[in-house]
């Protein structure tokens, strides 16, 4: 891991600098690991309790050869941050990063249930988790949050650009013919085309990818067992 300042900020204005100084970091430049380069691929989500602060993060690692699980973590924790449109990475990270920290095998890419550089300060979860981890990072988002696309067509594989005044921040990507499109942007270590590859590689039956899938069913299934 990379030396960066202790979670969680004291405040929303030191959030968003800490944010500033992430963005700075982040490997934008290259175009990473394409698929068939990768054996394991991680996934990370986190769930949330009703009404209180509990929460649940899950690490997944998929066989990119099978798409099945290798292997499994899972971390019981609280939020120690509130909850704030533009900051809700400082809510997952900390309890992500030790789910990550708990497996045993060190994943070559990493995907996030959120966003990259599809953000205000172009510092989303997956920007978070890929400077700290040094590992290539993206997220794959339900919403285009408040950037603006135009609808890719109807085929799968099907893109459009996700942009925020002019800036190509993301991509809207239809992983599933006649279902609604995905939101990826990149975080840090991969470029925007092989993110691009990697979600449709793992969109094989859903829309969603299979990392996500599995992370957050596991993640759910802890918070109903806890109560």
């Amino acid at each position: 891991m990379t030396s960066m300042p202790t979670y969680p900020p004291s405040s929303p204005e030191e959030a968003e600098r800490l944010q500033e100084r992430l963005r700075e970091r982040a490997v934008l430049d290259v175009a990473g690991p394409e698929f068939g380069e990768v054996r394991w691929i991680a996934g990370v989500d986190v769930s949330y309790g009703k009404d209180s602060d509990r929460l649940v993060a899950a690490a997944v690692v998929l066989d990119t050869r099978t798409l099945e699980l290798a292997e499994v973590a899972v971390v019981e924790g609280t939020s120690r941050f509130p909850y704030i449109p533009g900051l809700l990475a400082f809510r997952e990270l900390p309890s992500v990063l030790t789910a990550l920290e708990k497996l045993s095998r060190t994943p070559e890419v990493v995907v996030c249930d959120g966003y990259g550089i599809a953000h205000p300060r172009r510092a989303g979860l997956a920007v978070h988790l890929g400077v700290e981890t040094g590992l290539p990072c993206f997220g794959v988002a339900k919403t285009p949050f408040a950037f603006d696309h135009e609808a890719p067509g109807p085929l799968r594989g099907s893109r459009t650009p996700l942009t925020d005044g002019g800036e190509v921040v993301g991509a809207a990507l239809r992983t599933q013919q006649g279902v609604k499109p995905v939101f990826v942007s990149v975080g840090s270590g991969i470029g925007l085309d092989n993110a691009c590859d990697h979600t449709l590689r793992l969109t094989t039956r859903y829309r969603l990818p299979e990392t996500t899938r599995n992370a957050d069913r596991l993640s759910r299934a802890r918070l109903r067992e806890l109560g």
